[in-house]
């Protein structure tokens, strides 16, 4: 008897049909493609800024490192070939370079200070340091500053002509 009562109860308190689950087709949402969008916006708005800081750190390494080979190149030409050797520096061209050599240009946003000594100074008002064969030169130094403020000081020594670069605080 309580059999017949058990299948009366399954039948009058049957689950209502349903249908097999369908195998969930690939897509996104309309949130998932929000996102996405919204991370690429962000992204396309920071490249600019980021390549620029490093387009400019870039200019700034390139110059610093030519101004120490160009003072280097200068000593060693002037101690190999027993002459003096003169490393020039244009303010109003905002160039520099050894005499003799190809003048290289300082990029824009840098800028470009020099100290020498009075005497080495052209009737153009370029400077220069001379290199002397037997390893002195005039001495003086060469200020590369960033539009940050910060920068490079290399400085030549009048007594050995050695090259040695120094940080510049803002």
């Amino acid at each position: 008897m309580w059999q017949a009562q058990a299948a009366i109860f399954n039948v009058a308190y049957r689950v209502p049909f349903q249908r097999p689950a369908r195998p969930r087709v690939g897509g996104f949402t309309l949130i998932e493609l929000l996102v996405v969008i919204a991370l690429m916006a962000l992204v396309v708005g920071l490249v600019p800024i980021a390549f620029g800081r490093l387009h400019e750190s870039a200019q700034y390494r390139d110059t610093v490192r030519a101004v120490l080979t160009d003072l280097r190149a200068a000593r060693q030409q002037a101690q190999s070939q027993g002459a003096e050797t003169r490393f020039a520096v244009d303010l109003r061209a905002r160039s520099f370079g050894v005499e003799g050599g190809p003048q290289r240009e300082v990029p824009e946003p840098l800028t470009l200070r020099a100290v020498m000594a009075a005497e080495t100074a052209d009737a153009d008002g370029r400077l220069a340091i001379s290199f002397l064969p037997r390893g002195g030169a005039s001495g003086g130094s060469v200020d590369l500053i960033r539009p940050s403020g910060s920068g490079v000081r290399l400085r030549v020594d009048w007594f050995t002509g050695r090259v040695e670069q120094e940080a510049i605080e803002p």
